[in-house]
């Protein structure tokens, strides 16, 4: 099994002054990446600012990999559209973008307030695509990137208190979807990843044992595979742990209901037949529900 090396490669990573998107940083930069190591600095609910990209930029040269730290943030931008350019300029292009940067902002749905919503999707959803959207023409004119965004299982799964955050993570795996639709043809590979990881985002949730456990850089070798040049794309992959998973969205054959049945009731009757997970498929996209739909009515 040859080493997967990221030489010539330039990679931005947000959110990476701590936990999971330093992890990330390092080993990119151990393995011949030079790093952009993103991080507005704040606290896990999105307040205050410190120097932590530069802290983790003084590791990674200390190591002797190359980095350049950004203070920039993920809900601006222009902010991002500098950070791009400036990594351009500097190294010649942007191969790599890990979407790291995060928040949280827990509460029941009942007692959110709108603004702790907003906010928080914001951050991950409209920071990430952002972001994305910042390096995407460069990675289209060298006709090479690795996009990788970071979902959770409170958005594929649902969690209790955080309907901002599952919004906005389940949010990502739907543009991740449609970004690795688009980037085909320009050899631009788009995944999602879904950690679960003892980190600055966490403490708190985890017992001690279990935070230790959950280690970042048990999360970091499916990430580092996912932005690499034999990455696949379009999947959905759970890490935690030193174990690694996959999640799909799939879709039933269905139930064609006509006449009398073709109302609530019928829906209601034919529930079961609805539902039922024989001989389901794995849509490449979302026209494929509107072909199953067809192939129904031709039948």
């Amino acid at each position: 099994m040859s080493a997967i090396r990221f030489d010539n490669r330039v990679a931005i990573v947000t959110g990476a002054g701590g936990g999971l998107g330093r992890a990330y940083a390092l080993e990119l930069a151990r393995r011949g990446a030079r790093v952009v190591v993103n991080d507005l600095g704040a606290s896990r609910d999105g307040s205050g600012q410190s120097d932590a990209a530069q802290a983790v930029v003084e590791e990674i040269t200390a190591a002797g990999g190359m980095a350049m730290a950004n203070g920039g943030s993920v809900t601006e931008y222009d902010q991002m559209a500098e950070m791009v350019a400036r990594a351009r300029d500097a190294w010649g292009g942007v191969h790599i973008l890990i979407n790291n940067a995060g928040i949280l902002r827990d509460k029941s749905f009942a007692k959110m307030d709108p603004a702790d919503f907003e906010f928080v999707v914001r951050v991950h959803l409209v920071g990430s695509a952002f972001a994305t959207k910042a390096c995407w023409d460069v990675m289209r004119e060298q006709n090479y990137g690795r996009v990788l965004m970071t979902a959770s299982s409170s958005g594929l799964f649902g969690n209790f208190g955080q309907a901002n955050y599952g919004a906005a993570k389940l949010g990502l795996a739907g543009l991740a979807k449609t970004l690795h639709l688009e980037g085909t043809k320009t050899n631009i590979r788009v995944n999602t990843i879904a950690p679960v990881a003892g980190t600055r985002m966490t403490e708190g949730l985890f017992p001690t044992e279990a935070f230790e456990a959950f280690a970042p850089d048990k999360v970091v070798p499916a990430a580092l595979y996912l932005v690499s040049e034999d990455a696949p794309s379009n999947a959905i992959v759970g890490a935690g742990a030193g174990v690694f998973q996959c999640s799909y969205v799939t879709l039933t054959q269905g139930q064609m209901l006509v006449g009398d049945d073709l109302t609530p009731e019928g829906v209601a009757a034919h529930w079961d037949r609805i539902t039922d997970r024989t001989g389901e498929i794995l849509p490449q996209s979302g026209a494929e529900q509107t072909m199953l739909i067809g192939k129904t009515l031709q039948r």
